[in-house]
């Protein structure tokens, strides 16, 4: 393969495509594994306080995001989530711009291997960035929305080849696929209460662990953290030195 190639043709070639393509189902299984296993790392990260699994992950990852770049044919990820679907008919995308959403998810990768498995140095704004991976595997895998597909179509300036779920070539939504206002105003308050109950379960809850606590203070005002901080140093001195009242 020349550079030409490499750069204009990536996936397989099959009859009635006329570009390259990846089999989509392949790829929304291997995005499934990953953000799978990322969410066992962070369980077991905070439960068991193992950063040994973190760094295996965040290593594997990054080669696999790799392997991803150059081929799709020797991706690990790929190559089982290629075994676990080989039942399935094939949903064929378009090569390049799927190429280009893992070029993304490497370069997200890059500074996580750095930060994470070469020297450890945690901070809360380093964890999102890991949380954010872990989101688009999510979109990925779950609803087959490719954020980075979304990313290559405004930079090309025109619409990509066969986007996964077709969104590039659907111009009207089936009536399925509408909401009525009963469901729309179900769906709104669905979110609404999951946006309160993340918010309130975050700022009310006692954090028992270091990433518990970055998440606590992050959802905080510096007002409500200063008053939390007094409150805490009240109860303190009262535990320490009792109630006046008690004299």
């Amino acid at each position: 393969m020349n550079l030409k190639q490499f750069l204009t043709e990536y996936g397989e070639k099959v009859p009635g495509y006329d570009v390259t393509v990846i089999n989509e189902r392949e790829a929304r299984a291997a995005a499934g594994i990953l953000a799978t296993l990322g969410m066992i790392v962070i369980f077991v990260g905070i439960g068991y306080n193992h950063i040994i699994v973190a760094r295996v992950y965040l290593a594997f990852m990054f080669i696999d995001f790799t392997a991803r770049v150059i081929s799709p044919k020797y991706s690990p990820s790929l190559l089982l989530g290629k075994f676990i679907v080989r039942n399935q008919k094939p949903e064929y995308v378009g090569g390049l711009q799927k190429r280009f959403a893992w070029t993304l998810g490497w370069l997200i990768s890059f500074p996580m291997l750095y930060w994470f498995v070469l020297n450890w140095d945690i901070t809360f704004y380093k964890v999102m960035i890991c949380v954010l991976c872990l989101t688009l595997m999510t979109l990925e895998s779950a609803f087959s929305i490719c954020v980075g597909c979304m990313i290559y179509k405004a930079i090309v300036n025109r619409n990509p080849r066969h986007c996964p779920g077709g969104v590039c070539e659907i111009k009207k939504r089936e009536p399925i696929q509408t909401f009525n206002p009963v469901q729309a105003t179900i769906a709104i308050i669905t979110t609404i209460a999951l946006i309160i109950g993340i918010y309130l379960f975050l700022a009310k809850t006692e954090s028992k662990t270091f990433f518990g606590e970055f998440l606590h203070e992050a959802v905080l005002t510096k007002e409500q953290l200063k008053k939390e901080k007094e409150a805490e140093f009240q109860k303190a001195m009262e535990a320490e030195f009792g109630d006046d009242d008690d004299f």
